[in-house]
């Protein structure tokens, strides 16, 4: 152990580490869960340290020295080589103070090793007054939610949804004229295709990506420029547009200073918006995935009207038994996922005054919940959507043997005569055409056409 010493005095810190005095405190007062700070989170507030640096630099804030070194150690943690130096648990300080102190520290720590000072002298970098110039926990962790979270929904969640879409859309199209029986409050009903069924899941799939899509201009609004409670004490008032700049120029979206540094510091609702766009596009997911199991049941005893790729063996004591464990999966990330989108919209609640206090809790939901769908939506696609097939004449015996398709005849014969046909064809295991044909409601040819299935697969009259 080394000492290091914060403005509350001295503290033992691992010879090892590269964080101070600051985050040992913390890494000793919160031994709650284990579950570290997300590492996109972490590399996001570098970037935001990195610009701070340049553009202080650029306002003749700190030398070309200085700047270039704090870069560097920034880029270092943006690379992933120094992840391991950010140890604290999500369950901290609830501005994140932690966290933001966490990077300082190792920031000045790193470049101190670099200049070959001693680690923890604080020369030629100190945490506070370089790595942190014109900033506070309470616009920069905020600045680093949104960062980072556009950043994962840009180039993981949207991605892998839309790859889940085109699996989808490619199986619509394969089953584009495979006639099925629909099925309504789980019972049967009228016919459609099975690529049209498919392409209902696509279309839902699309619609989560693009609701995802349409929250980044939202999302892109940031703290930074606000410090302590949104009047920009201590900031040039320069400094968050130009931090801004650099954040686009880097990751290719585009950032801007919030409208309103009360509202961005005082309350979380783009958070909470976020959450409930995971959510329902975890409700796609889930509606999909159920469906696709129950559509591959059986073998004998079930639907079966498509065969699943059969991934592993499914029982330790039923031999040969194959379960749907890619939808079982899904279902279960899905559910985990609406569980964490519940917390973000409790944490998110309860902003008091000038801060909300649950962003690391916000900020780990979040960040949970894209990579936990993220992975969900990219293998069921590889590893079950992409692999489906047809079983097209078990769809055509369901079709042939259901009652539903009495619902063609009511503009021949009438809703009740209709009703009637259908619930004495079931009583008296007839066939739709015997009833017709014994009762003299219609001629051969005509109930052949009116029950043809494939007509009725289309809206047009």
């Amino acid at each position: 152990m080394r000492k290091e010493s914060d403005s509350m005095g001295e503290m033992s810190v691992p010879d090892d580490a590269l964080y101070g005095a600051s985050t040992q405190r913390a890494v000793l007062n919160f031994p709650i869960s284990g579950h570290r700070m997300p590492s996109a989170f972490i590399r996001a507030l570098a970037l935001l340290k990195y610009a701070a640096a340049r553009v202080n630099l650029d306002l003749r804030r700190l030398s070309p020295e200085l700047a270039d070194l704090i870069c560097q150690g920034a880029q270092e943690i943006m690379d992933g080589k120094l992840l391991e130096q950010f140890p604290l648990d999500v369950f901290q300080t609830g501005s994140g103070t932690s966290t933001n102190m966490n990077m300082n520290e190792v920031i000045s720590n790193y470049v101190c090793r670099q200049a070959g000072n001693p680690v923890g002298s604080k020369r030629p970098i100190h945490p506070n007054d370089h790595v942190n110039m014109g900033q506070s926990s309470n616009d920069m962790i905020p600045s680093a939610l949104h960062l980072s979270l556009c950043v994962e929904l840009k180039k993981r969640l949207i991605p892998a949804l839309r790859k889940l879409q085109t699996s989808l859309q490619k199986k619509s199209a394969e089953f584009g004229e495979i006639v099925k029986i629909g099925r309504t409050h789980l019972m049967d009903a009228t016919p459609l295709t099975l690529g049209q069924e498919f392409s209902g899941y696509a279309a839902q799939v699309g619609k989560a990506a693009l609701r995802l899509e349409q929250l980044i201009p939202g999302l892109s609004e940031l703290a930074i420029g606000g410090t302590a409670v949104g009047t920009g004490i201590n900031c040039h008032p320069e400094f968050p547009a130009r931090v801004c700049k650099i954040l686009t120029e880097r990751t290719g979206i585009e950032f801007v200073e919030a409208k309103n540094h009360f509202e961005q510091q005082g309350g979380r609702d783009d958070a909470v918006f976020l959450a409930g766009a995971l959510s329902a596009a975890a409700a796609a997911m889930t509606k999909a995935a159920n469906d696709i199991r129950l559509l591959g049941s059986g073998p004998r005893a079930g639907f079966f009207e498509i065969n699943l790729p059969a991934t592993q063996p499914g029982s330790s004591i039923m031999p040969g038994k194959v379960n749907p464990v890619m939808s079982e999966m899904v279902v279960q990330a899905c559910s985990y996922t609406m569980g964490l989108s519940q917390t973000v919209a409790i944490a998110g609640r309860d902003g008091h005054f000038e801060l909300n206090v649950n962003i690391p809790l916000i900020a780990y939901a979040l960040h949970e919940s894209i990579m936990v769908l993220s992975n969900a939506a990219s293998t069921f696609a590889e590893r079950c959507v992409d692999g489906i097939s047809a079983n097209v004449d078990r769809c055509q015996e369901l079709v042939d043997r259901s009652l539903m398709l009495v619902t063609a005849l009511n503009p021949v014969i009438g809703y009740d005569k209709a009703a009637w046909v259908a619930k004495t064809a079931l009583k008296e295991n007839k066939s739709l055409k015997q009833v017709l044909l014994e009762n003299k409601l219609m001629e051969s040819d005509q109930i052949d056409k009116a029950l043809d299935p494939r007509n009725m697969t289309s809206a047009k009259e």
